[in-house]
């Protein structure tokens, strides 16, 4: 029997809004204007910065909202010269946060987003269809915090994350004639956010805010393979009995996150923020698979897989505006430049990144206290060579990518 080929990417599997795997879609407003951090007009700023909450002005906000990401990815292989595209569903990120004033110097709030998930759908016959045909990421962050203003223009607040996720990973087994299943519905991790916000005068916000890793642990992963004749399932080789299934465990880090923003009112209807982000991407070095049974792994123990991985740290660059047309009325633009975590000889597919610019524009009106946003991005990925001698798997790659968004906020009173 050959070596079975189950080089992995596990809960990884999703195209890159961003850099990596990280989704960067958790405020309308926010993304018209480059997904920019230092404004406290509602709720949403409790992602971005849990100190933010105290400077919203109202003691009750409310914010909701939701995307739809359009994504494509087209690659060549340089042998054959044949292209493969991928048949991605339109994703759907979604963002919920709450806060509220218990005292003038104490602010309590929660958020909600999906930061890291999307799916990635290969055609059945593509040349790459032993490392990925499909794979489907969800996760779900929930950040209680509290915010401590200790004067009128500078905040402190603290946040605690947990978080819940799973992943449906399809690809092929060629060499058994089957297909092999890896799922996880219950990975759960934890982590913690800290931020100060300062509004030194009525003109200038400033924000920084530290966002720690969170371990995804995925304890109950079922393998399931499909199409294998029995005799090879239970065969000493492989080892996973008779109904093709067995368990296993894994760990993938959601990387921590540096951010430091600032937003000048340069007349009182023009704004201009900008945003820099640091993402710690090295700490994804490499995905360890623990199978119970199954001898798949290529250590002195064979139940064990090692994907080498060798992401790197990144950088982000953002440039946003907004002008008041009317008291009620605002238009966005922005601009921001993000890095892929990784070089082109660790190219993969499950998480197929690149070096992108990304134009962004929205609206939004204010009905009373109830406010509605807009909002549209553009990528613009520059494309990338495939030099991935682990895999096996070399060309060249490029990609287009679209998101829409709909937010709504409450500020009650």
């Amino acid at each position: 029997m050959k070596r079975i080929l189950i080089t992995t990417a596990l809960l990884a599997g999703v195209f890159s809004y961003a850099g990596g795997f990280r989704v960067s879609l958790q405020g309308v407003k926010q993304l018209a204007m480059a997904h920019t951090s230092a404004h406290t007009d509602d709720a949403s700023v409790a992602f971005f910065n849990p100190a933010g909450i105290s400077f919203i002005p109202s003691k009750l906000s409310v914010a909701v909202g939701g995307f739809g990401a359009i994504s494509e990815v087209e690659y060549q292989s340089l042998e054959t010269l044949q292209s493969y595209k991928t048949e991605n569903p339109v994703g759907t990120p979604l963002y919920a946060a709450i806060a509220y004033k218990v005292t003038n110097n104490v602010s309590v709030g929660l958020s909600v987003t999906t930061p890291f998930g999307s799916t990635v759908k290969w055609a059945d016959d593509w040349t790459g269809r032993e490392i990925v045909q499909k794979m489907e990421l969800k996760s779900f962050l929930f950040q209680p915090m509290i915010s401590y203003k200790f004067n009128d223009w500078a905040a402190f607040g603290v946040s605690y994350i947990y978080a819940k996720g799973m992943v449906d990973w399809d690809k092929a087994v060629t060499n058994l004639g089957g297909t092999l299943n890896i799922n996880d519905e219950k990975a759960t991790g934890s982590g913690f956010g800290v931020g100060f916000y300062l509004k030194p005068s009525s003109n200038l916000d400033f924000s920084v805010a530290y966002r720690s890793p969170v371990i995804m642990k995925a304890d109950n992963g079922i393998a399931t393979f499909t199409g294998v004749p029995a005799a090879v399932l239970s065969s000493p080789q492989l080892n996973v009995g008779a109904d093709g299934q067995d368990a296993f465990k894994a760990k993938l880090p959601l990387v921590d996150e540096y951010t430091v923003g600032i937003t000048y009112k340069i007349t009182p209807k023009w704004l201009v923020s900008a945003d820099f982000n640091y993402h710690g991407w090295e700490r994804y070095s490499k995905l360890t698979l623990d199978f119970e049974n199954a001898l798949v792994g290529n250590q002195a123990d064979k139940t064990i897989l090692v994907s080498p991985k060798n992401f790197k740290n990144t950088k982000t660059f953002r440039v946003g505006t907004q002008y008041m047309l009317t008291d009620k009325f605002a238009g966005r633009l922005g601009y921001y430049y993000d890095e892929s975590p990784y070089t082109d000889k660790y190219f993969i597919p499950e998480t197929p990144s690149f070096d992108a610019s990304v134009v962004t524009a929205g609206f939004g009106y204010k009905f009373g206290k109830l406010g509605v946003d807009l909002a549209a991005a553009l990528s613009f990925p520059e494309a990338r060579k495939v030099d991935n001698s682990y895999l096996n798997f070399y060309g060249q790659a490029k990609a287009k990518a679209m998101y829409l968004g709909l937010g709504f906020t409450y500020n009650a009173f």
